[in-house]
């Protein structure tokens, strides 16, 4: 193992590694901690997946060290701590106190912040967040049920939630490459600067910034800033090219996408699906019952199932979250949906469903512990961020595709089962 990550939730983790895969990386992801002294997978790249983006502090930091701890004795050489390429995360964290964990336990002392995705348009300049050309907190983040982003200013953001201080390595030194950047961050560090917010708008700006971390112990952000460490590796004789590190077989079976995100981008892709696709909405706010919703749910695609594929959709705008949040309470109106959906899923596997498209980190995150994922081979990209990913070993092998709530074309869910096809 050359590269040993932490991911916040798996969504984004499965997006890491696509980016790894795409660098010629064999990459495994892992769901949850394993247990200590389990056999570390043959890949160059492990990336172990948490769901603590949203959780306590204390959990969230507990689990992050209880990975690395368990990446330490696999032997990886790098580290790196990655979460939403919008900075999800409250006032409080979870991004700072778990960065602030690994720091001490790694005993670095300084470590870069850089959430950055030119290509899901995703861009930090003068330290501010831009999604799509507008500031974060302009671009629907606000809006988030459980992390809203009110601020795009990340110096501002992380220095909220860290013991450290932070800095700003700023556009112009960016723009001079990786030597400049790599001097830049020294100086920081040297001036007791804990975190480096890191500007980037264009991927040869990522590259310069992997280039410029390649003595890191400790990397922190999107997966856009990996997309220059599988070459830090190939450089040092570490890493051999790799003939197709994303082959995977080919599942025959049923086709079903599960929805739970309520983001702008899967919100559209559920508007373009029903023009092309069956799609079944969950109506939580009438039927706020997982096990009502989910039988409802599953009888429907019973009726449905057949050569295309079929999608369940718990996908709400603003304000019918808002709704079901006053009636029911933010945590146990999240907890509702999370296992709704699971139970939804659990129910498509054991009807024959082989290829799952799951929107969503929450929903992700439930229904892999439902079905019981333990491990996850990736494969080919869909889009940008979103590869799919073979389930092996916990079950019936499935094909599994966990997209990010603000990933992916406006027809992603037809172009991921097309992808199967060619």
């Amino acid at each position: 193992m050359l590269l040993g990550a932490i991911a916040d939730d798996f969504t984004g983790a499965t997006d890491l590694c696509s980016m790894l895969v795409r660098g010629g990386m064999r990459t495994v992801q892992l769901i949850g901690v394993p247990p200590p002294g389990s056999p570390v997978p043959d890949a160059d790249a492990v990336v172990v997946a948490l769901k603590s983006r949203t959780a306590p502090v204390a959990r969230a930091t507990g689990d992050s060290l209880a990975a690395l701890k368990w990446l330490q004795a696999g032997g990886a050489r790098q580290f790196f701590f990655k979460y939403c390429s919008t900075f999800d995360s409250t006032e409080h964290g979870n991004i700072g106190p778990v960065a602030d964990a690994l720091v001490a336990a790694l005993e670095c002392g300084f470590a870069l912040a850089c959430p950055a995705f030119p290509t899901n348009a995703r861009t930090v300049y003068q330290g501010h967040l831009f999604v799509g050309g507008v500031l974060l907190n302009e671009s629907g983040m606000e809006n988030h049920p459980l992390t809203p982003m009110t601020d795009a200013n990340l110096v501002r953001v992380l220095s909220r939630q860290t013991e450290g201080t932070v800095g700003l390595v700023p556009f112009a030194t960016v723009d001079r490459g990786a030597h400049a950047i790599r001097d830049a961050m020294t100086q920081l560090k040297e001036r007791g600067r804990r975190y480096a917010i890191v500007d980037a708008i264009t991927d040869a700006h990522l590259l310069a910034i992997g280039q410029a971390a390649a003595s890191h112990t400790l990397l922190t952000g999107g997966s856009g800033v990996a997309m220059g460490l599988p070459e830090n590796f190939r450089r040092g004789g570490l890493l051999a090219d790799a003939v197709d590190p994303g082959a995977l077989p080919v599942l025959d079976g049923g086709s079903a996408v599960i929805a739970g995100s309520c983001s702008r981008a899967t919100l559209a892709q559920l508007g373009y699906a029903r023009a092309h696709l069956p799609v079944y909405e969950l109506d939580v706010l009438a039927t706020p019952d997982a096990t009502a919703l989910s039988k409802a749910a599953l009888a429907w695609a019973a009726d449905n199932t057949g050569a295309r594929p079929v999608v369940i959709a718990a996908s709400a705008p603003p304000e019918a979250v808002t709704a079901l949040q006053a009636r029911l309470g933010r945590d146990q109106a999240g907890a509702l949906v999370e296992d709704a959906v699971a139970r939804i899923a659990e129910g498509l596997v054991a009807s024959g469903v082989r290829r799952l498209v799951v929107a969503g980190g929450e929903t992700s995150g439930a229904v892999v512990g439902r079905l019981g994922v333990a491990c996850l081979r990736i494969g080919r990209e869909i889009d940008p961020g979103v590869p799919w990913t073979l389930a092996a070993g916990s079950g019936p092998d499935l094909m599994l595709a966990l997209k990010s709530g603000n990933f992916g074309a406006t027809d992603f869910f037809l172009k991921a089962f097309a992808v199967l096809e060619n």
